[in-house]
């Protein structure tokens, strides 16, 4: 990929299904040095558009580039190994008996099961110091059944982190967290962000509580049409996400610069 060239480019992306418009009109160029906030409310059209970017779908028009290499045009599972890639749809696709560091490893050459390649004791240290960092180090040799809800969800996070991805795609990671899972991925995503050449991100969420410092930009979805999109502070105010979620709605930068929302009286 040349110097200069977006991570991620979506131009004039239409998405189709069962007669239906999902998405309309959709461009977005994720830059080197952006981590990007897709915001709305359930049915916005959030994860169909994440699930283009990561190259599960394909548009009904438009045109789709991950890392320089055109969609339709590129050999997809040579290019998803380049890419970190975290959704619920995606793990109900392992088997609960594959242990949390086969999920992991797997990563590598974005398989689903560790039977088809070969993987080295190098690989399987990466695997278990991508667990270590997402908090379930000592779960590795558990079968993913078994794990909580929670646990299962920080495991498919570590699994992103597999290849030095050079860009990572979050469909509502915190999904299924509880209230300290949820934060722990938070400094772990703010801390990603943070990290000098570090990997852009794109972040699909429906609470803004969940947004860590460091994010740049925002796309804010309604009914699968944009109503702002730029730089988080333009593209996310109180007005715009009024109007995203039809509600009269406040919000506040904290201290510590994280955000806070919630209904006007």
């Amino acid at each position: 990929m040349s110097i200069g060239t977006p991570s991620l480019e979506l131009e004039s992306i239409v998405f189709e299904r069962d007669g239906k418009r999902i998405l309309d009109d959709i461009t977005m160029r994720v830059r080197n040095d952006r981590r990007w906030l897709v915001l709305g409310a359930n049915g916005s059209g959030k994860t169909s558009l994440l699930r283009i970017a990561a190259m599960y779908e394909h548009p009904s028009s438009g045109t789709v580039r991950v890392l320089g290499e055109a969609l339709g045009r590129t050999d997809v599972r040579q290019l998803r190994r380049r890419v970190g890639y975290a959704s619920a749809a995606l793990a109900s696709q392992f088997r609960p008996a594959l242990a949390a560091c086969d999920v992991v490893v797997t990563a590598k050459y974005a398989a689903l099961e560790p039977w088809w390649h070969q993987y080295t004791d190098a690989d399987r240290a990466q695997a278990f110091a991508c667990l270590e960092r997402m908090g379930v180090g000592g779960l590795g040799h558990r079968s993913l059944g078994t794990l909580s809800s929670g646990e299962q969800q920080r495991v498919l996070l570590a699994r992103t982190l597999m290849n030095d991805p050079e860009v990572v795609l979050l469909d509502e990671p915190s999904a299924r967290l509880d209230l300290g899972g949820r934060e722990q991925l938070v400094r772990a995503l703010a801390e990603l962000a943070a990290q000098p050449g570090g990997p852009p991100f794109v972040l699909v969420t429906h609470h803004v509580d969940e947004v860590p410092d460091g994010v740049t930009d925002a796309l804010l979805l309604r009914d699968g049409c944009v109503v702002s999109q730029g730089p988080i502070d333009e593209a996310l105010t109180a007005a715009t996400l009024s109007e995203c979620f039809r509600m009269d709605l406040a919000l506040e930068r904290r201290p510590d610069g994280r955000l806070s929302a919630w209904a006007r009286r």
